[in-house]
């Protein structure tokens, strides 16, 4: 038995893997580039911080990069010297292709 209705709008709130997955590949291949989403947290007030430019960098030293890179970022903010050391990495990664940011502003729903 599939998903009921219910279940599956619980799973496109919570934007899950089930629901981003098909859409990243299409990205992919319409940008022609191995494309990475980085979401800090769906929930406030999680932000870039220190250490995630190690996971990124995790994660790209297992990818085959020639092409480039398309980085989707979501997220409120956090540090800037945590986002430039993600910058460094993608630099460092993207060989002789390069590397595209595409960032998603999020407001804090408090301040509004």
């Amino acid at each position: 038995m599939g998903n009921t209705v219910f279940q599956q709008v619980l799973i496109e709130r919570e934007q899950g893997h089930e629901t981003r997955q098909p859409l990243l590949v299409d990205l992919q291949i319409e940008l022609g580039r191995p494309v990475i989403s980085y979401f800090t947290s769906l929930k406030y007030p999680v932000t870039i911080d220190e250490g995630d430019d190690e996971m990124i960098e995790d994660l790209l030293r297992t990818m085959e990069l020639k092409s480039g890179i398309a980085l989707i970022i979501n997220s409120p903010g956090g540090s800037g010297l945590a986002a430039e050391r993600i910058i460094n990495v993608l630099r460092s990664y993207s060989g002789p292709g390069d590397f595209w940011a595409i960032v998603l502003v999020r407001q804090n729903p408090q301040l509004q």
